[in-house]
Parts: structure tokens; C-alpha cells; sequence
């Protein structure tokens, strides 16, 4: 099974701090299975060093008056091939709603970018045992008319958002039946394709080898163990070998 490691640098770094972590990873990192999401603001710093380079998020039109935002397309003219979709911060924070982001991922596949589809359910949503309704609703929502040529562009990221930050994680069996039952329904969506599963959400050097045993994850997406080059080379090593 083919695996990537993606490192979500969010809304962290100065410039200064930039180098630094570069000569931290050095060409340990640089390999197209590990995909590196920093701010919008350093991305050149990445594609510039030949790193395999996401976005964290982008619009989902190509130009226009939408200060402050970035395009897919504006995204794919610098080469880079990754963006980050659907993430929880950006649906808590910012308010987007499972339309928002399936039009983001419909702009982001049209320019050719390969999505990264954050998924997942509150703490309350999981005691409530909705776990299954709320990410089959975000699925069929977010995946809504994206072409069956598309779909294995589309890397399925499940993160339960009580697990984000938190240093709480399901279970081992948790994890496992969980994205079972997402690869379930995106196989009922899309019958006889391939699509990548990752898990993320307190993704660190310690737990990474039970992580990676689950057979039906292609890998993982790292939040704040991915700020220390050190963590993220242990990952990487757990996960790609």
C-alpha cells in the first residue's frame, strides 16, 4: 500500500523560524511521499528547496475581488500539486459549511491539485453516537458532483475534531472500524476506485507505530508534532520506511 505523511505547519512559523526548520528537515523530507502544508506566506520558501508542498486551504473561484484569499489556481502556477480542504478550523473559525467545501474541492480538482478532505466529528457528535451519520453526511455533501475520473485525487482525511490538539485519540480499533466505514461509503459513491485514507489528530512520535499498523490507512496528517523536524523525520521514517 502506497503511503504519505502530511504535514499541516498551520498558522505558525516567522520567517526566521522558516530557515531554521528547513535546515532541520534537510533532504530527509524531500521525497514526494511526505507532503509539507505551511503558511501561505512560506510556501515559496518550500516549492523553492524542491519539497513536495500543499496549501493549507484555498477559494473556490480562480480570481476576483476575495482579499486575503489564494486560488487553486493561483496554487497549481507555482507548481505545488497539494491543498488542504474541509479542515475543522477552517469550518469552526471561519464558518464553512459542507457547501463551502465542496466548492473549494470541485475548483481545487478542475486546476488539478490533489485534495486533502478533512472529515470528522465533535466530541458531543461521538457521545451522541452520530459519529457514522455526521462524516457519511459530510461525505456525500463535500463529494457532491465531483467527477468519477476526479475522485482518486481526493485523499480522505479523517480527523475527529475532539482529537485535534487535545493529545486524545480513539482507540486503535476505533480508528480502524471508523475509516472502514468511510472507505465504505466512498466506495458506495464510487464503485471499483482507489482513494487514499489518512488519520489525523494528535499524530505524534510516540503513537505513530500503532497508527501505522492499522491495514487500512495510506498515512497520516501531522499537526503540531510537524513543527518540530525531529518528530516529523520519526514519522516520516515510522510511516515510509
Amino acid at each position: 500500500m502506497e503511503k504519505i505523511v502530511v504535514a499541516n505547519l498551520k498558522m505558525n512559523m516567522t520567517a526566521a523560524y522558516v530557515n531554521n526548520y528547513l535546515n532541520g528537515i534537510k533532504e530527509d523530507i524531500n521525497t514526494k511521499k511526505v507532503v509539507i502544508c505551511p503558511p501561505a506566506l512560506y510556501l515559496p520558501y518550500f516549492v523553492r528547496k524542491k519539497y513536495s508542498v500543499g496549501a493549507q486551504d484555498c477559494f473556490y473561484v480562480d480570481e476576483g475581488a476575495y482579499t486575503g484569499c489564494i486560488s487553486a489556481n493561483q496554487i497549481a502556477s507555482m507548481g505545488i500539486k497539494y491543498t488542504i480542504i474541509g479542515h475543522s478550523e477552517r469550518r469552526q473559525y471561519f464558518h464553512e459549511t459542507d457547501n463551502i467545501v465542496n466548492k473549494k474541492v470541485l475548483n481545487a480538482l478542475e486546476n488539478d491539485l490533489n485534495v486533502i478532505l478533512c472529515i470528522g466529528e465533535t466530541k458531543e457528535e461521538k457521545d451522541m453516537l452520530k459519529t457514522d451519520k455526521i462524516l457519511k453526511r459530510q461525505l456525500i455533501n463535500c463529494l457532491r458532483n465531483v467527477n468519477e475520473n476526479k475522485i482518486e485525487n481526493v485523499i480522505i482525511a479523517y480527523e475527529p475534531i475532539w482529537s485535534i490538539g487535545t493529545g486524545l485519540i480513539p482507540t486503535m480499533k476505533e480508528i480502524k472500524s471508523t475509516t472502514a466505514y468511510i472507505l465504505e461509503i466512498v466506495n458506495s459513491l464510487y464503485p471499483d476506485k482507489k482513494v487514499k485514507i489518512l488519520y489525523g489528530g494528535s499524530v505524534n512520535e510516540k503513537n505513530i507505530e500503532s497508527i501505522n499498523k492499522i491495514d487500512n490507512l495510506n498515512g497520516v496528517l501531522v499537526g503540531g508534532a510537524s513543527l518540530d523536524p525531529h518528530k516529523l523525520r520519526k514519522i516520516k521514517e515510522v510511516v515510509l520506511g
